[in-house]
């Protein structure tokens, strides 16, 4: 396993609809293998491949209980509720957006041997979902928010979150 460098706002990749996968080979685990080891180094909850340079649809999300699912291929095919959050990005370092997304979701996907399974989560994981599977059709979510938080606002916005919470 290795450390992937993660490519930023402005790298051309990131605009790219990124191939299906057809070979599940040692070359796939490995990256697979790679993105896990970079997402938990970086802190984030979720990685897709053109954010390490690879044009395929492949990418590693963090769910609450710390375990990665790796999807391979996937597709939304539902989608329940809405959530209105702050959103930010390892390839738009030290920004952040408030950004609507659905509060459950539903990924049909192909896993590391190719087989296929559906899994479904909500909240913050399910945000991470969307964020990530839009990464693989060449969207950021800086295309959902009318603008980028300055640091105070986004001190507020996580101060009135914290009084929410209590």
């Amino acid at each position: 396993m290795a450390l992937r460098k993660i490519v930023v706002q402005g790298d051309e990749c990131l605009t790219k609809k990124c191939r299906v996968v057809t070979d599940f080979n040692a070359r796939l685990h490995t990256l697979l293998d790679d993105m896990a080891e970079t997402l938990v180094d970086s802190g984030g909850v979720g990685l897709a491949a053109p954010q390490v340079g690879v044009l395929r649809r492949v990418c590693v999300v963090m769910n609450d209980d710390d375990e990665i699912i790796e999807l391979i291929n996937p597709e939304i095919i539902a989608t329940e509720g809405e959530q209105t959050g702050l959103e930010g990005c390892l390839s738009v370092p030290g920004k952040y957006g408030v950004v609507t997304r659905p509060y459950i979701v539903r990924v049909r996907a192909q896993d590391r041997n190719g087989d296929y399974f559906e899994v479904e989560d909500e909240g913050l994981t399910a945000r991470c979902f969307c964020h990530e599977i839009e990464h693989l059709d060449g969207h950021l979510f800086v295309e959902h928010t009318d603008h980028l938080l300055s640091g105070e606002e986004l001190e507020e916005f996580l101060r009135q979150q914290e009084e929410e919470d209590e």
